[in-house]
């Protein structure tokens, strides 16, 4: 049996031929997060993924390409190791299949089941499917095509060995029963169960004649035949531990594995054969055999006919590693299926990360420097004790809320735990407002505690995160000027909340995640040709160039009001009266502020970044007098939607927001209750 500090994770290997997808990714990234975060806890953690790479689909590739069937693996294989590196993937070893030593060791076991007599040779006949390298029975095919990939089988006869797994059934589904954590999540395990308990399990064919396939594994006691692909791959989880450790050998402290991860489509292949492979052998059956679901792509299932299968490489050039991890765990609970958007993806980054975690970051780092000097200062007196018991509550359960959703295998569970205390913390920052606090100085013990507090809370939210996003864990700890090496194990004061923080001087960066520029109906937007734009202040407008006015809504004044005028003096000038039509050409709509920050060398300007639901502007507004920019974030405002852009003081402002006032603003228009970005004002 394995130690218990020790943590042994598997990806399936994966076809070489492959172009490697979003599934892939998606199970070697899950992967990664498993052993980054039991390494950070002191487990001894070996993880393990590599490349399947004997069989029929390599032979013909080969042959149509003219070399050989080696060179073209070694011609693949870096498609796969490359990306890894991309991903930031920290696998301790890359298994092939054609390494001589899993060879030898392949070898070694048919020749151990052969003399055991659990190894035999007989006739069959039956329908193949070259594609999936597999035999199907007269049942299992429909109008001639493979159940699996849908394409025509033939019908083959020949001499092949097999290996008696039927004798294997009970055995197994006594296993299944008495170990509930054996086959995850519960629904593929009751899958399995019902597939053993309603049909006699058959035996296995574990060779190809060479005649028909040579590249393969050589059976040791017959060498006119090569091993079936599935006995070949399967045996790699345990013969990686035998030679590719540093420290070699490595089998007995590892196996059995903790958790092998795998598409569902390959499930029975796991839970069964390899299960029973295991048991011939005398050998532990894994911990867990975890099966995570499919991907679609807009709805729709991926295939390169369609073209929409999703490149892992061009989501790192367009997104970065850490922002696609982020997505396909967070997206979906792990084990089920999920589908991939680019406008999913695109929301989830800026909502998330780009106004959740990089927000957070800077809004707190800013103030920082701003009010206590660049440095983190202690902790004084409390500013809003109820909230502040919230925060320490959620952090110091944090910890253990991950572990337990780490040994459950729920990664989006363990996320939104993390962003509930990222909402927390945005809310004490804008409900205590530090920037009102440090007006004062009798504050001054309550603003340490709001600065002190944010940045323990991000302390806490770097080793978090971590495992899911390692570098931007390292850039955030970073710049909160905290020494923490995340590679490898960690302190438990790391997590403990009153750990200290004082004194660490932060060192203020590039926002962890740039905010993804979504798609406007905006034509004007598009070209970036539009005139310049101009800008409420209060009842006035402002504008760095001459610009034609735009038509605003006018208040005409009651009568009431213009008989309280000053006797003697005459009556101002009524705005001009517009109609209903004009009026009508205004598109007023709710904005939720995300980010908001002063544009250089002005009092007046400050730059927002708004949420309009299905898009993001950029507006430039001129309230900086009135608001501080930290106020505003998560406030949701009125702004005139449809304005051509135009630039003020060289940034581009997409809208106008609505304020009150005459030579100075005295208020934003605000809406009090719920209502969702983009909501039409009328």
């Amino acid at each position: 049996m394995s130690e218990q500090n020790t943590f042994y994770i598997t990806t399936p290997i994966y076809y070489v031929n492959d172009v490697p997808h979003i599934g892939h990714a998606y199970t070697t990234i899950a992967a990664d997060v498993l052993a980054r975060y039991w390494r950070l806890r002191g487990r001894d953690v070996f993880f393990l993924t590599g490349l399947d790479e004997h069989g029929q689909k390599v032979q013909q590739a080969a042959a149509k390409a003219g070399i050989d069937p080696q060179a073209h693996c070694d011609k693949l294989a870096p498609q796969f190791q490359d990306l890894w590196k991309r991903l930031n993937i920290s696998n301790n070893a890359f298994i092939r299949t054609t390494d001589v030593q899993h060879k030898s060791i392949v070898q070694q076991y048919l020749q151990e089941l052969f003399d055991k007599q659990l190894i035999y040779k007989a006739d069959y006949t039956g329908w193949y499917c070259t594609f999936d390298e597999r035999f199907w029975t007269e049942k299992d095919v429909v109008d001639g095509l493979c159940p699996d990939c849908k394409r025509p089988v033939e019908q083959l006869s020949e001499h092949n060995y097999f290996f008696k797994m039927g004798q294997y059934q009970e055995r197994l589904i006594d296993h299944i029963k008495q170990h509930p954590q054996f086959i995850r999540p519960d629904s593929r395990r009751n899958e399995v169960l019902g597939f053993l308990t309603t049909q006699k399990l058959s035996d296995l064919s574990i060779s190809r004649p060479k005649s028909r396939l040579s590249w393969g594994i050589e059976l040791p006691f017959d060498k006119n035949y090569v091993t079936y692909v599935w006995f070949d791959a399967l045996v790699n989880y345990v013969s990686a531990l035998k030679y590719l450790p540093q420290e070699a050998p490595a089998g007995n402290r590892f196996w059995p594995a903790n958790v092998h991860l795998v598409g569902k489509d390959i499930l029975t292949t796991h839970a069964v054969y390899w299960s029973t492979m295991l048991m011939a052998l005398n050998l532990p059956l894994p911990e867990t055999i975890f099966a995570h679901g499919w991907w679609t792509v807009d709805g729709e299932k991926m295939s390169k006919s369609r073209g929409n299968v999703v490149d892992p490489n061009k989501m790192i050039d367009e997104y970065g590693a850490d922002a696609f991890r982020y997505f396909l765990l967070r997206e979906v609970p792990f084990g089920q299926d999920g589908d991939f958007s680019k406008v999913a993806m695109d929301a989830s980054i800026n909502s998330d990360l780009a106004n959740g975690i990089g927000n957070l970051l800077s809004r707190t780092l800013t103030m920082i420097e701003r009010f206590a000097g660049g440095k983190i200062p202690t902790e004084g007196l409390p500013a809003l004790p109820e909230l502040e018991s919230k925060i320490a509550q959620a952090a110091t359960q944090l910890p253990s809320v991950i572990e337990r959703g780490f040994t459950a295998l729920t990664f989006r569970e363990n996320l939104q735990a993390i962003w509930e205390l990222i909402g927390l913390c945005d809310e004490y920052i804008d409900k205590s407002a530090p920037w009102k606090l440090a007006k004062n100085p009798d504050n001054a013990p309550q603003l340490r505690t709001v600065l002190n507090y944010s940045a323990r809370a991000l302390r806490l939210l770097a080793a978090s995160l971590y495992p899911f996003m390692p570098q931007a864990s390292k850039q955030l700890a970073q710049q909160l000027g905290l020494s923490l090496d995340l590679t490898k194990p960690v302190s438990r004061e790391t997590y403990d909340w009153d750990s200290p923080v004082a004194e660490a001087i932060v060192k203020k960066g590039p926002g962890l995640f740039p905010r993804v520029l979504q798609p406007t109906t905006s034509e004007t937007h598009v070209r970036g040709d539009a005139p310049k734009l101009l800008v409420t202040e209060g009842a006035k407008t402002v504008s760095d160039t001459p610009a034609t006015p735009q038509p605003v809504p006018a208040a005409v004044p009651t009568p009431q009001a213009a008989a309280s005028a000053t006797p003697g003096t005459p009556a101002p000038a009524a705005p001009p009266q517009i109609t209903i039509d004009e009026f009508m050409k205004i598109q007023l709509k709710t904005a939720k502020v995300i980010s908001a920050e002063r544009v250089p060398k002005s009092e007046k300007l400050l730059k927002l970044q708004v949420s309009l639901g299905n898009e993001q502007r950029q507006i430039v507004a001129g309230i900086g007098k009135k608001y501080e920019p930290e106020a505003l974030v998560g406030k949701t405002i009125v702004i005139v939607a449809n304005l051509k852009p135009a630039k003020l003081m060289g940034i581009e402002s997409q809208g106008m927001v609505l304020a009150a006032g005459d030579s100075e603003v005295r208020g934003l228009a605000t809406i009090l209750e719920e209502v969702d970005p983009g909501t039409k004002v009328k």
